[in-house]
Parts: C-alpha cells; sequence; structure tokens
C-alpha cells in the first residue's frame, strides 16, 4: 500500500571551495600598525631599543611613536662612560646613532681606543664582530675620532682563519664546529673592517671572500615556489637559530660586504628575489626580534648592490564574471617603493584542467599612471568560471636597470574566476526498486522552495538531480556539491551529491524513506 507523505521540503546547497593562495605584498601600512602595537613597551635592554628604534627608522614612523624615552639615553650614556661588555658598548653606540644622546667626544676616544685594542688581540668572532661594528658606528658619529686600522691583514686572517670551505665559518678556532649564522657576522666585520683601513685593501683578499659567499649560497635551501632562505646546520656551543635569524644575519653580511668592495658578486638574481620571497612570506611576525630581522634585512635588500628585488603582486586574485572587474597588478620593491619604468607582459594563460591550451598569448597591461597599476581591463570571453594559471614578465625599459634589479622571469600566478551558477532542470523521482524506472517524477524550482508530496512504499527509492551549468553555458563542476533535505518538522539530512558526468544526482534508499515516514507520524 501506498503511504502518503505529506510537504517533504526539498533544498538545494552548493559550495565552491577556492583555495586561498601565498602572494608575497611588500611592505605595507599593516607592518606600520603592527610595529606600533609590538612595540610598545619601554625595552629592556639597548639590544631591545636598537631594534625598536631601527624598525621605526626604516618604516618611517614618527618619533613621538617610538618605544624609548629619556632614560634610554641615560643608560646609553651611562654604558658608554663603563667598562660596559662589548656587546652592550655596541648596542649604545648603535642607539646613540639614532637617538644622538649627549655623549661628551673625548668618551667616544676612550672607546675607539679600547675597541682597537681588542680588534687586534682578539681571535673569538663574536670579539672582532662588536669591536669592529663599534668602530664603524664611532666613524659615522664624530669623524673627529681616530678608528682607522693599521695592520689590517693581520685582522683579516684573524677573521680568515675561522672561514670553512663550504662557506660558512666557526666562532672560534677552539671551535670546529661551522655556522651559517656565524658566517653573516664573519662577513658583516670583514666589511666592517675594509671600511676602517688606512689603505687600500688588497683585491685578492676581497676576491677569496667573494668566492666563499658564492660557496655559501651553493648551500641556501629551496622551496618549490622559488623561496630561498638559509637554514643552521650547525648545532652546539652557541644559541640554537631558526631560519628567519640565520637569513637575516646572511644578508646583513652580503649586503654590507658588497656595499664596500668594487665589482659585483657573482650570485643569481633569482637567489636574492628568493630570499626576499622568504621575508615577505613571513607576513608580519607576532615576535618583536622576528620582526626586527624581517624588515631590517628587506631594507638591506631595498638597496644592496648585488640586486634589487621587485615583487610583483595583486590585490586579489579572484575575478569575477558578474562584475566584471579589472585584473590589477603592482611591482614594487620589498619596501613598497616605486619600481623603475616597466611594462607587465601576460605571457600566457591556461586553464589547470588544460595547461596544453592557451586562453591568452602575449598580452601587454596597460599601465595606469594614477593608481600605479598594471590592468588588464577585461578577461577574453572564452574564460569562464574555473582555476587558471597566469604567466606574468616584468619588463625593464632601461636596458641597464636589468644590471641592479632582479624580476624573477616569469611569475605563475593562480587566477580563480567566479560568477553566477545556475541550477537547472532540478527534478524529483520516485523510482520502483526493482526496474529503476521512474514511476513519479516532479519538476522543481529551487529558486521557488519548492513544497513537494510524493507516495511511495517502503520497497521504493528516491532520486534527486540536476544539472549546474556555467553562465557561459558549459556544465559546470564544483569540487563539491550538496543536497540539503529538511523535513516539515525541520529535521534535515545533508548528503554529497555525485556527478555523472553532465548532471548530479542523489539516490535515497528505502531506509531514509522509512525515517522520513516515521517523521511524519504513519
Amino acid at each position: 500500500m501506498a503511504t502518503h507523505v505529506s510537504h517533504v521540503i526539498v533544498a538545494a546547497a552548493f559550495l565552491l571551495l577556492l583555495l586561498p593562495f601565498s602572494f608575497s605584498f611588500s611592505i605595507s601600512h599593516s607592518h606600520r600598525s603592527a610595529a606600533i602595537n609590538l612595540f610598545a613597551a619601554t625595552p629592556t635592554s639597548l639590544e631591545d631599543a636598537y631594534e625598536a628604534l631601527r624598525v621605526f627608522q626604516i618604516l618611517g614612523i614618527e618619533e613621538k611613536n617610538t618605544p624609548v624615552n629619556e632614560d634610554t639615553c641615560q643608560k646609553v650614556v651611562e654604558s658608554l662612560a663603563s667598562s660596559s661588555p662589548l656587546k652592550d658598548l655596541f648596542y649604545a653606540l648603535k642607539v646613540n646613532a639614532i637617538l644622538k644622546c649627549n655623549v661628551n667626544g673625548n668618551v667616544f676616544k676612550d672607546i675607539a681606543s679600547r675597541l682597537k685594542a681588542t680588534v687586534h688581540d682578539a681571535s673569538a668572532l663574536l670579539d672582532i664582530y662588536y669591536s669592529i661594528g663599534g668602530l664603524v658606528v664611532i666613524k659615522d658619529q664624530d669623524s673627529n675620532v681616530d678608528v682607522l686600522l693599521a695592520d689590517v691583514d693581520g685582522v683579516f686572517q684573524s677573521i680568515k682563519v675561522l672561514s670553512q670551505s663550504d662557506g660558512r665559518w666557526r666562532y672560534s678556532s677552539d671551535n670546529p664546529e661551522s655556522s651559517t649564522y656565524a658566517a653573516g657576522l664573519a662577513l658583516e666585520s670583514l666589511a666592517g673592517l675594509i671600511s676602517l683601513a688606512s689603505s687600500e685593501f688588497d683585491q685578492s683578499k676581497v676576491n677569496v671572500v667573494k668566492n666563499g659567499i658564492v660557496k655559501l649560497f651553493d648551500g641556501i635551501e629551496k622551496y618549490e615556489d622559488g623561496t630561498f632562505y638559509f637554514d643552521e646546520k650547525y648545532v652546539g656551543g652557541h644559541e640554537q637559530r631558526g631560519s628567519l635569524s640565520t637569513t637575516s644575519s646572511v644578508v646583513r653580511g652580503v649586503t654590507a660586504f658588497a656595499a664596500v668592495t668594487s665589482g659585483k658578486i657573482n650570485l643569481p638574481g633569482d637567489k636574492i628575489l628568493g630570499l626576499a620571497k622568504f621575508f615577505l612570506g613571513i607576513g608580519i611576525p607576532g615576535d618583536a626580534k622576528d620582526f626586527f630581522n624581517q624588515v631590517e634585512s628587506l631594507a638591506f635588500l631595498e638597496s644592496n648592490r648585488i640586486s634589487i628585488p621587485l615583487i610583483l603582486s595583486l590585490p586579489e586574485t579572484a575575478y569575477s564574471l558578474t562584475k566584471k572587474g579589472q585584473l590589477k597588478v603592482k611591482v614594487n620593491t620589498v619596501l613598497g617603493s616605486a619600481a623603475p619604468p616597466l611594462t607587465v607582459k601576460l605571457v600566457r594563460a591556461f586553464s589547470t584542467g588544460a595547461k596544453d591550451s592557451a586562453i591568452i598569448d602575449s598580452k601587454e597591461l596597460r599601465y595606469d599612471q594614477e593608481s600605479g597599476f598594471h590592468v588588464l581591463d577585461a578577461l577574453p570571453k572564452n574564460v569562464d568560471v574555473g582555476t587558471y594559471v597566469f604567466v606574468f614578465e616584468i619588463v625593464l625599459h632601461d636596458f641597464g636597470s636589468e644590471k641592479v634589479y632582479a624580476t624573477g622571469g616569469q611569475i605563475h600566478v593562480p587566477i580563480y574566476v567566479t560568477g553566477i551558477i545556475e541550477v537547472g532542470n532540478a527534478e524529483i523521482t520516485v523510482l520502483d526498486s526493482d526496474l529503476g524506472s521512474a514511476e513519479t517524477q516532479k519538476k522543481l524550482d529551487l529558486a521557488g522552495n519548492d513544497a513537494v508530496s510524493l507516495s511511495a512504499n517502503h520497497l521504493q527509492k528516491l532520486r534527486f538531480s540536476f544539472q549546474l551549468t556555467t553562465p557561459h553555458g558549459h556544465v559546470f563542476k564544483p569540487h563539491q556539491a550538496f543536497f540539503k533535505l529538511r523535513h516539515e518538522t525541520k529535521v534535515e539530512h545533508i548528503f554529497v551529491v555525485g556527478n555523472t558526468g553532465k548532471k548530479f544526482e542523489k539516490v535515497l534508499v528505502k531506509y531514509l524513506l522509512l525515517h522520513i515516514i516515521s517523521l511524519s507520524g504513519f
């Protein structure tokens, strides 16, 4: 006997999953806001004070927002006037370089004498690093103080003896372990040594160091998206460093050495660009030390003499066929400064499902001088809802700029094209359980929130089917589609709907039908 199921309400819900894509954007206003919050507390050490001041200096944050106060200058004066450890002396000098505290000129002379003596006698890398670094800071602050070193060759040998064949360095001759982080300290020390030389530095020694840098970069780590970074392989004797801290040390050292030497260091531009991607890919760090390492490293990459990275970014990677907006691309330096004159070309674009079939071949984007964006005003008519890969290329106008900037060659960017998907040919059918033939079939107007009545016995099945089409009339296959069955008692059942190729359908077996019948009170 047939049983009547009254007012079974049928609704359909569909979900298109658009996977987010991690994109490297230049430093923005968000970093400035984060810096003010992250460095809001009064620093507990001169090292912390310097890092906060340096971040604010790089990001152009006004002095009134700085976390330091009069007590900081007092700490600087006290540290410089006493026999402070080399590290404290180093950071006191660096803080003073920014704050311009009221320090007597004779104090600088006394400190310079102490540091020069330490450099000549030191054998540990950190002692050499802090001593040379302090002398460089004094040189930049007071030209009347004699900071130049006479025995530069001897100091060079003291540093060079700690180098290793793979480009890494040791912290001291007593420690056999090599460190990538220490390599950055050594290179920065050598850069300072060259700037403190009282006579011309031996070019052959410079070339030796340059070769060591190339070897160091031979061991760089890489992600599949072209991101490069350094990892610390040294694990004993000193504080364990993460990849951010280690990479920052190398960037500081390499860019410092390149700044004081003539000629180029033979490093591929894609590796320099990959380092920029590494720092930008971190986003906004929540730790003050990480934030400092990120921002200062980007500042060094911004103006380095090896290769300045240019970052191509898109404010949005989703394009709506319904809204028919523009596809916008921007090119900046890592700190968000304007790029040199250039053109952005869309080399090609293809669907992820048909990589060999291009939907766009070689198109130059229009440059909007007012907004600074390179714009593709409209997508071709053959672009439908789906996931695509757009391949961009940066072309510099000035031939000489190619020796200054790193553009990254062809840049692959996923683009997600969205639009209103039409649900059509929806119907609900009662099937004979044995033959599968349709006994009762009804069309549904899903937009009208149909209420339908069907009669079935416990041996029969219920089939729900529909079709999805794109704005261009093509069959649409979402990642998943769901069917929600809601009874008049408000009890709901949600099902994943199968795809038969041209349509979606779900067959409900008898136990579910019996469940619906029982809910109806029959």
